[in-house]
């Protein structure tokens, strides 16, 4: 037998009219659909813009050069300090020079002998012009006391050129600057006994430096197109300080690198106070360009798989997805390359609070509003 459950009619009529209510209640209930969120929306900005791109430094003095021995012999003198400043032509070192002392004795002492060899030759050859003229010797003789004169003339043409050599080899025994500069370490003291070609110093002028950077090809040519040829640059010192003079561009190579794809630019900076060094290290800073860039700010973009997006707001005041690719990234907004246009609504912020699709109450304002 089935058993019926009586439900007494009071109770009844209180839930037919409770189920309106409960109805009314459900269907009361937000969603994302319809909630009524408000979020900021903006335009890209379109503005000329200027960048600033690092490259690493192989800073080099203007002039520096090695300070060899041309001469082989002891070191005698050392007249100047590692670290001081020299002016061009300055005596920095000096060699024993008896060696060459005697060398040029001997070339003098052999001069003096032809010399006197070719004024007997000259009364030879005098005499024997009269006799030949008499008919006493025959013009063979005097052919042969002409030809021994001119054998003489060469003789006394070799003791000249060695007495010239002599000169230059005791001229060698006195090193001199080549320039205005300062002088580097000196590897050998007095008494040393140096070969010719031997390393005494090195001398650097630090009026000016050059700066060599290496420049990828891509940059090379936004340089030339948006940079407009721009050749002022500064440079950034190992410290972090930007260095007080502004460098300018003076050249750039002619070929690019085929095993790294770049080719080398050549900055040159005053250096008045001589705080760069040869062989300092440092970045070049070079300011770019860009002209009606299209840029949105940072905050507005995220990632998906390394991919960047942003949300664009339709017709309908509803958020799609958009992937954009990038040209540059400045301190705080992004240069578009491609996937916006000038027109397009772009959310600002809840870009991670937001799904593709979601319909927001835009709020639309300009940057200046945004700084605010």
């Amino acid at each position: 037998m089935k058993r019926v459950l009586f439900v007494p009619q009071k109770i009844w009529a209180a839930l037919l009219w409770l189920l309106p209510t409960f109805h009314f209640s459900c269907s009361n209930e937000p969603t994302r659909e319809t909630a009524k969120e408000k979020y900021t929306v903006i335009k890209p900005l379109l503005s000329d813009t200027t960048y600033i791109q690092e490259y690493v430094a192989n800073i080099q003095a203007i002039q520096n050069v090695e300070i060899r021995a041309r001469a082989r012999g002891f070191i005698e003198k050392i007249l100047v300090d590692e670290g001081k400043a020299v002016k061009k032509g300055q005596l920095l070192f000096t060699l024993n020079s008896n060696e060459y002392q005697q060398e040029k004795a001997k070339a003098e002492a052999n001069l003096a002998s032809v010399r006197a060899a070719f004024r007997q030759v000259e009364v030879e050859l005098k005499n024997t012009k009269i006799l030949s003229e008499k008919n006493i010797v025959s013009l063979s003789e005097l052919e042969v006391m002409q030809t021994k004169k001119e054998a003489i003339e060469a003789q006394i043409q070799e003791a000249e050129a060695n007495i010239a050599l002599a000169e230059i080899h005791l001229k060698f025994t006195e090193i001199r600057a080549p320039f205005n500069g300062i002088i580097n370490r000196i590897p050998n003291k007095v008494g040393a006994l140096v070969e010719e070609g031997s390393l005494l110093t090195t001398i650097s002028n630090n009026d000016e430096i050059f700066a060599y950077f290496n420049v990828s090809e891509t940059d090379y040519l936004n340089y030339l197109t948006k940079n407009n040829r721009n050749k002022k640059v500064n440079l950034k010192l190992a410290n972090g300080d930007v260095f007080p003079q502004e460098g300018v561009i003076e050249t750039i190579d002619g070929e690019i690198d085929q095993r790294t794809g770049s080719l080398s630019f050549r900055a040159k900076f005053p250096n008045p106070n001589r705080i760069l060094k040869h062989g300092s290290s440092g970045k070049v800073l070079v300011r770019n360009l860009f002209t009606n860039a299209m840029m949105i700010p940072q905050q507005s973009t995220f990632e998906v798989q390394e991919n960047l997006y942003v949300f664009v707001l339709d017709k309908k005041n509803r958020v799609k997805q958009r992937q954009i690719q990038i040209e540059m990234r400045l301190a705080n907004m992004y240069v578009v390359k491609e996937g916006l246009s000038i027109s397009d609504k772009v959310l600002f912020d809840g870009v991670q609070v937001v799904k593709d699709g979601d319909k927001i109450v835009p709020d639309f304002k300009n940057y200046s509003q945004l700084n605010k």
